[in-house]
Protein backbone atom coordinates (compact mmCIF):
# COMPACT_ATOMS: atom_id res chain seq x y z
CA UNK A 1 0.00 0.00 0.00
CA UNK A 2 1.36 2.85 -1.05
CA UNK A 3 -0.79 4.95 1.46
CA UNK A 4 -2.29 4.98 4.78
CA UNK A 5 -5.18 7.25 6.03
CA UNK A 6 -5.44 7.11 9.69
CA UNK A 7 -8.48 8.97 10.25
CA UNK A 8 -9.13 9.93 14.05
CA UNK A 9 -11.46 12.95 13.44
CA UNK A 10 -15.03 13.23 12.97
CA UNK A 11 -14.56 16.50 11.15
CA UNK A 12 -12.00 15.59 8.46
CA UNK A 13 -14.19 14.50 5.62
CA UNK A 14 -14.01 17.50 3.78
CA UNK A 15 -9.96 16.71 3.70
CA UNK A 16 -10.25 13.49 3.25
CA UNK A 17 -12.25 13.05 0.07
CA UNK A 18 -10.08 15.38 -2.26
CA UNK A 19 -7.22 13.43 -1.26
CA UNK A 20 -9.00 9.52 -1.80
CA UNK A 21 -10.07 11.62 -5.33
CA UNK A 22 -6.28 12.02 -5.93
CA UNK A 23 -5.83 8.62 -5.17
CA UNK A 24 -8.25 6.97 -7.13
CA UNK A 25 -7.20 9.52 -10.07
CA UNK A 26 -3.63 8.19 -9.84
CA UNK A 27 -3.77 4.56 -9.46
CA UNK A 28 -2.55 5.34 -6.05
CA UNK A 29 -2.55 1.52 -3.59
CA UNK A 30 -4.88 3.42 -0.47
CA UNK A 31 -6.17 1.87 2.55
CA UNK A 32 -8.35 3.60 5.64
CA UNK A 33 -8.34 3.30 8.92
CA UNK A 34 -11.02 4.92 10.78
CA UNK A 35 -10.73 5.33 15.01
CA UNK A 36 -12.12 7.08 17.74
CA UNK A 37 -14.45 9.72 16.37
CA UNK A 38 -13.14 9.26 12.96
CA UNK A 39 -15.55 6.47 12.72
CA UNK A 40 -18.57 9.16 12.11
CA UNK A 41 -16.52 9.85 8.91
CA UNK A 42 -18.04 6.23 7.50
CA UNK A 43 -21.77 8.35 7.64
CA UNK A 44 -20.53 10.30 4.45
CA UNK A 45 -21.92 8.35 1.73
CA UNK A 46 -18.81 9.75 -0.37
CA UNK A 47 -16.34 8.34 1.87
CA UNK A 48 -18.05 5.23 1.63
CA UNK A 49 -18.40 5.38 -2.40
CA UNK A 50 -14.66 5.85 -2.67
CA UNK A 51 -13.94 2.69 0.10
CA UNK A 52 -14.60 0.11 -3.15
CA UNK A 53 -11.11 1.21 -4.35
CA UNK A 54 -9.08 0.80 -1.15
CA UNK A 55 -6.91 -1.74 -0.62
CA UNK A 56 -8.27 -2.06 2.98
CA UNK A 57 -10.23 -0.31 4.90
CA UNK A 58 -10.90 -1.19 8.51
CA UNK A 59 -13.12 0.59 11.64
CA UNK A 60 -11.95 0.15 15.06
CA UNK A 61 -14.13 -2.28 16.78
CA UNK A 62 -14.21 -0.61 19.62
CA UNK A 63 -14.21 3.17 18.56
CA UNK A 64 -17.62 2.27 16.20
CA UNK A 65 -18.95 0.48 19.44
CA UNK A 66 -18.30 3.91 21.17
CA UNK A 67 -19.52 6.09 18.92
CA UNK A 68 -22.17 3.99 16.84
CA UNK A 69 -23.28 1.28 18.88
CA UNK A 70 -26.17 -0.55 17.25
CA UNK A 71 -25.25 0.51 13.24
CA UNK A 72 -24.23 -1.88 10.61
CA UNK A 73 -20.72 -1.06 10.06
CA UNK A 74 -19.67 -0.47 6.43
CA UNK A 75 -16.76 -1.41 6.81
CA UNK A 76 -14.48 -4.43 8.22
CA UNK A 77 -14.07 -3.75 12.34
CA UNK A 78 -10.88 -4.96 13.62
CA UNK A 79 -8.56 -3.74 16.05
CA UNK A 80 -4.98 -1.84 16.83
CA UNK A 81 -3.09 -5.22 15.45
CA UNK A 82 -4.71 -4.47 11.87
CA UNK A 83 -3.77 -1.28 12.34
CA UNK A 84 -0.36 -2.09 13.15
CA UNK A 85 -0.58 -4.73 10.06
CA UNK A 86 -1.75 -1.92 8.20
CA UNK A 87 1.50 0.57 9.21
CA UNK A 88 3.70 -2.05 8.20
CA UNK A 89 2.55 -2.42 4.77
CA UNK A 90 2.07 1.45 4.10
CA UNK A 91 5.14 3.54 2.63
CA UNK A 92 3.52 6.84 4.16
CA UNK A 93 1.40 7.77 6.39
CA UNK A 94 -1.37 10.61 6.68
CA UNK A 95 -2.68 11.19 9.72
CA UNK A 96 -6.16 13.40 9.82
Amino acid sequence: MDVMYVISNRNVAQLLLPLLRACKRRGVAWGCFFTDSGVEVLDDERVRGLLSCATDAVACEYSWERYRHGRECPVQTGSQTNHSAMVAQARHIVSL
